[in-house]
């Protein structure tokens, strides 16, 4: 993961976008018995948000490539940023775009977040967040059951510090911080699975799921396609009633068709996953090349699914 400066949520709606107190059926949810009803905040009425991580050329080259600007923009930000009075905030405002803000908590001893070392901090995170001109999605110490082990893959520690967060925010930021819980798609070989570290119904408005195809680059991965990445975790995230986010996926070239990955993606949605009501594409190259533009078949691909009507929300 990076740590960037925060682009943040827009001063109006999204075209033809989201009202923050909306409940909504998902889009498919028929194909799977009765519809999914979410009274939950930000949740788009038809349709699923696409969102983008800039890791790959600036935002407006990546926008032209992918043939739209993506409802959605992710960043990170450390324990200590300033993310909700950030200047970047402007741009975000003029581009139209809702922010999806993954604040990590690196060098920070979740302990020290239950005792009340940071509440000064939070606090004025809290007041800041009030001035906000539109909420904003923030996705706070991801990734807990897998390699970021926030808390030392403690549960209790992990979900007291979380409610401790939560807390400090309530009533004070005027409704403008959305909470998101997302762990990763696989638990951590002999760390406790993703629902131990649920901080409960009261805290978290969506929940969300990381997750790539790492392709077959190395001996440890074999290609997996999209539903085969997220349905374990989506089948147990399910079973808590929230609305689900991918906050992070990307396909990686090696071992299969990473154009055949993305259009699987659509179908998927609609037939197998209709929970999932926004989704984040991770356009760099990192630990394998998750770029959008890794490749003209990619691109193409990409640009497809941009385009298609399931991600023209409402």
């Amino acid at each position: 993961m990076l740590t960037v400066l925060l682009v943040a949520g827009c001063a109006s709606p999204v075209a033809g976008g989201p009202d923050a107190s909306r409940t909504s059926v998902p889009p498919g949810a028929a194909a799977h018995g009765a519809p999914t009803s979410f009274d939950a905040p930000l949740v788009p009425e038809t349709g699923v948000y696409l969102g983008m991580y800039y890791g790959d050329g600036t935002q407006d080259e990546t926008d032209d490539a992918v043939g739209r600007v993506p409802q959605l923009h992710l960043t990170y930000v450390g324990w200590e940023d300033p993310w909700t009075t950030d200047a970047v905030l402007a741009e975000d405002v003029e581009r139209g775009q809702l922010s999806l803000v993954n604040w990590e908590p690196f060098g920070v001893d979740l302990q020290d977040v239950v005792d009340g070392r940071y509440d000064d901090l939070l606090a004025r995170r809290a007041d800041e967040a009030a001035g906000l001109t539109q909420p904003a999605f923030l996705d706070l110490a991801a990734e807990m059951n897998e390699e970021e082990g926030w808390g030392g893959h403690d549960p209790g520690l992990y979900v007291a510090a979380y409610r401790h967060v939560h807390d400090a925010f309530d009533g004070k930021d005027g409704g403008n911080v959305v909470w998101v819980w997302a762990p990763n798609n696989v638990d951590s070989a002999g760390a406790p699975p993703a629902l131990d570290y649920y901080p409960g119904d009261d805290y978290v408005d969506w929940t969300g799921i990381d997750g790539y195809n790492w392709g077959t680059s190395d001996p440890d991965f074999e290609w997996q396609g999209f539903e085969e990445v997220f349905r374990d975790m989506y089948d147990d995230l399910r079973t808590l009633g929230k609305p689900i986010i991918v906050g992070e996926t990307a396909s990686a070239e090696e071992g299969g068709s990473k154009a055949a990955w993305v259009e699987g993606i659509v179908p998927t949605l609609r037939d197998e996953f209709p929970d999932i009501r926004a989704l984040v594409w991770f356009d760099v190259d990192k630990e394998r090349d998750w770029r959008v533009r890794s490749s003209e078949d990619s691109l193409a691909a990409v640009r497809e699914l941009a385009a298609d009507e399931l991600f023209q929300t409402s």
